[in-house]
């Protein structure tokens, strides 16, 4: 006997009062269909992991070790600790010079980039005012234009105001992001209520502490998207500060070892830097992996949100 008004979940009545069964997914059309998908993916992550991993292996490695153990596995004797020290003593530490100026480049850039495209996108989504439209195509042009192409005219400017050879010659441009504008305007639109300014704007409130206490606090998930997007951009720039900076007490880490990597095979014995150089290139993937780690959860808010609309 069954309750009044329930239906037993193994079956359900038919008309003619016979009963029909569930009909279970087909497990084996699923999983044939998701084998080739798992493939890609395989190649995917092997193509990404490594070269990571061939990597940290050789940064264990002497530099004799490089040329006579297999290249994804370890050597008899592990030399990790010891490749750091003589990563941070050759040519009198000034591998140490070199992260502090890229931390310097990516900080003040990411950072100065990060505030003026929030800025700059909120201004797009929230207010009305002549030239919006143009100012967002030309945003979206900009964001079109490969760096490369602005190099060489962006050195003849920087050479007539005298910035070459010096730290603004990096920085500069690294707080110019149209991608990262376009990113804050579109998430700007569908992240801050109109309502909830409007009510700002009645209590009384201005727009700049609109911005600051009310909208900002809404944009942080976008913002910290924004800023990792250029924090690895400005990182693993290389081409401007090569043709910006000759001076080598001001390279950033990319230029730095490019440098000790020109030295490998040369006449003055440059396969002595080979496992440094290894050694330096790890340690500066370091500091990128910590802030993808940090920042992880507001990375990925930032991008899921406005993806439902309300």
């Amino acid at each position: 006997m069954t309750l009044a008004g329930t239906r037993p979940r193994t079956a359900r009545r038919t008309a003619a009062g016979g009963t029909r069964p569930h009909h279970k997914p087909a497990r084996g059309r699923r999983s044939r269909s998701s084998l080739p998908l798992t493939l890609v993916m395989a190649v995917m992550l092997g193509y990404a992991v490594v070269p990571l991993l061939w990597l940290v292996i050789s940064a264990t490695k002497t530099n004799a070790g490089l040329f006579t153990s297999p290249g994804l596995w370890f050597a008899d004797d592990v030399a990790l600790w010891d490749n750091i020290v003589q990563t941070f003593s050759y040519q009198d530490g000034v591998y140490t010079r070199w992260l502090l100026n890229t931390m310097l480049y990516a900080g003040v850039g990411a950072g100065g980039a990060t505030v003026l495209a929030a800025m700059g996108g909120y201004a797009l989504a929230k207010f009305d005012f002549p030239g919006r439209r143009l100012m967002a195509a030309v945003v979206i042009g900009g964001a079109a234009v490969p760096l490369t192409a602005l190099a060489v005219p962006t050195f003849l400017l920087f050479s007539r105001l005298g910035l070459v050879n010096t730290p603004w010659a990096v920085i500069i441009p690294a707080l110019v992001s149209p991608f990262g504008l376009y990113l804050m305007r579109i998430f700007a639109a569908e992240a801050v209520p109109d309502s909830l300014l409007e009510a700002a704007r009645i209590d009384g409130a201005g727009e700049l502490r609109i911005f600051l206490t009310v909208a900002l606090r809404l944009l942080a998930p976008g913002a910290v998207t924004v800023l990792l997007f250029t924090l690895v951009a400005t990182w693993n720039n290389y081409f401007l500060p090569l043709i910006m900076i000759n001076d080598p007490r001001w390279y950033p880490l990319t230029v730095g070892l490019n440098q000790w990597n020109s030295q490998i095979g040369s006449s003055s014995g440059g396969e002595a830097v080979y496992n440094i150089m290894l050694t330096g290139s790890l340690l500066a993937v370091v500091p990128l992996v910590v802030a993808f780690l940090l920042l992880q959860r507001y990375w990925q808010s930032g991008l899921a949100a406005g993806s439902v609309k309300q």
